[in-house]
């Protein structure tokens, strides 16, 4: 089957086409499915520090090497690749690993969406923000905090699809804990194939589940398009320090050999997970990082592949998790710049926070993790909008709050536009000295368009503020949710594409018992 059909919306009448129109423009401006950065990206490392970490790193998988628990294909696919296999343990001659990541992964990608406009490129100088990921909890304001339920997973699909600064449908945006764990995956996978036509990503939490994932995937592209292109990306977690379990190494198996993309991902928390220090951080990331790369080019050579990062400090009196702090920015920024040395894509987050609530606390750290990723030239950036309470809970008013922020970066890193209208010099020689642009044909024809307008901040005069309710910017967040969702009109897809999917779904449910597990 291939993507989905067009021009079935008629019989919704004008008013669809029209909401279906809106969601592809923003102040005037036409959407893009990606970030393309013309700012050049912030590196803190010079050639020598680099070569440091790179240095140890071959070190570690040399002297120390990765564990691949329980998996014996793994452990033989390592042995013929001339590695040392001892149990469970792999060593790696030095440069072996590099050389078989730069001989065999793409440096950027296509991951296809349902509808090709939408289509992202990861990699070079382009940005993808996805939503976050993996939260057991929702909270808003009128309910609180509590579990997670596939509607609320259905509703987070339809706000990142409503929002234009969120180019990604996300994977596990909330966990649907009303569902049974061995199920979910199925519902997961289906509501981010009907609700949205922006790429999505697959399950890892069983071989069989992202296996599940590619055989939807091939109802909705169909499956030579599937084998021949990337259609799914997915999280692939190193179990830090320096492990790779069977459940992640199926998954990868599973996507490398169907040619769809992994985000190898070492998860740290430095202190508890790695070293406290950057330096060293950086050494394990890069080690754990570049054994689940070149498995997967082992696997099939050319699939693509994302060198992904999770790093938070931990509180050294408590051990919980921190965000927002000096750090873990750090490592953001030289992992960013490994990746390019490498010659392959990189990921990282985000907008992170561990206040309970979309606060002050929460405005600051996420500020403080989304925009050194991004100057670091993040290519994938997962739990872009949404994250509360160290990503125990998603936001509903957080949610959109974070893609207003979203979209003053796209702004940002657009850079300076140096067009004809962009110089404004028939601006500069209309006015003159002492007078005002602001009846200026320049400014007349602009003022739409030149300056970039959240849809939650208030600006307006302390009187008006108080005639409106004296809201705060997580009340106004409020409403405008509702509203999207009040507003929200499911993409076309082929009713034989849709049909396919129930019946798979339906299928596999019935095929095996209810387990949480």
């Amino acid at each position: 089957m291939g993507a989905a059909t067009e021009g079935r919306g008629g019989r919704r009448g004008g008013g669809r086409k029209a909401r279906q129109a809106a969601r592809t423009s923003g102040g005037g401006a036409v959407r893009a499915p990606y970030v393309t950065r013309k700012l050049r990206p912030f590196e803190i490392l010079d050639e020598e520090g680099l070569c440091i970490i790179e240095a140890n790193a071959d070190t570690v998988l040399e002297e120390i090497g990765i564990e691949f628990h329980d998996d014996a294909e793994a452990l033989e696919i390592w042995r013929d690749a001339g590695a040392a296999v001892d149990g469970t343990r792999v060593r790696f001659p030095r440069g072996m690993l590099r050389k078989i990541i730069q001989d065999n992964a793409p440096a950027e990608f296509i991951q296809h969406a349902r509808n090709p406009a939408n289509n992202v490129r990861i990699g070079g100088d382009a940005t993808v923000f996805a939503p976050a990921y993996g939260s057991p909890f929702i909270r808003n304001l009128d309910e609180g905090r509590r579990y997670a339920t596939i509607e609320d997973f259905q509703n987070f699909v339809k706000l990142a699809y409503m929002s234009p600064s969120l180019h990604h449908s996300g994977g596990t945006i909330c966990e649907p804990v009303d569902l049974p764990v061995n199920k979910r995956h199925l519902d997961m996978v289906a509501s981010h194939i009907r609700y949205s036509d922006k790429a999505f990503m697959g399950s890892v939490t069983a071989p069989e589940r992202a296996q599940d994932t590619v055989d939807m995937a091939k109802i909705a592209f169909g499956d030579d398009f599937v084998e021949n292109n990337c259609c799914v990306i997915s999280l692939v977690n190193a179990n830090s320090p320096m492990t790779f379990d069977d459940t992640m190494l199926g998954a990868l198996k599973v996507y490398a050999r169907h040619n769809q993309a992994t985000v190898i991902s070492p998860f740290i928390l430095s202190g508890a997970m790695s070293p406290v220090m950057v330096a060293a951080t950086l050494t394990q990331i890069l080690a754990e990082a570049m054994a689940g790369m070149a498995f997967a080019q082992l696997v099939r050579p050319g699939a693509p592949v994302v060198f992904g990062t999770f790093a938070s400090s931990i509180s050294m009196q408590s051990g919980a998790p921190t965000f927002g702090t000096p750090e873990p920015e750090l490592v953001i920024f030289g992992a960013a710049q490994l990746a390019r040395r490498l010659g392959v894509p990189f990921r990282s987050g985000g907008s992170l926070t561990a206040s309970k609530i979309p606060d002050a606390q929460a405005a600051y750290e996420s500020a403080n993790t989304l925009q050194p990723a991004l100057l670091a030239g993040v290519n994938f950036m997962l739990h872009a909008a949404g994250w509360l309470e160290g990503g125990l809970a998603m936001g509903y008013e957080k949610f959109v709050m974070d893609a207003d922020q979203l979209s003053m970066q796209e702004i940002l890193v657009g850079g300076i536009d140096m067009s004809e209208n962009g110089q404004g010099m028939d601006a500069i020689r209309e006015v003159g000295p002492g007078q005002h642009y602001l009846g200026a044909a320049h400014t007349l024809a602009n003022f739409e368009s030149a300056f970039w307008r959240s849809k939650i901040a208030d600006n307006n005069s302390f009187e008006q503020w108080q005639a409106e309710g004296e809201q705060d910017a997580a009340q106004r967040a409020n409403t405008l949710y509702k509203k999207m969702l009040a507003d929200y009109v499911a993409p076309d897809i082929d009713p034989g594409i849709s049909e396919a999917l129930d019946e798979f779904v339906a299928k596999k449910k019935a095929a095996t018992p209810d387990s949480n597990v």
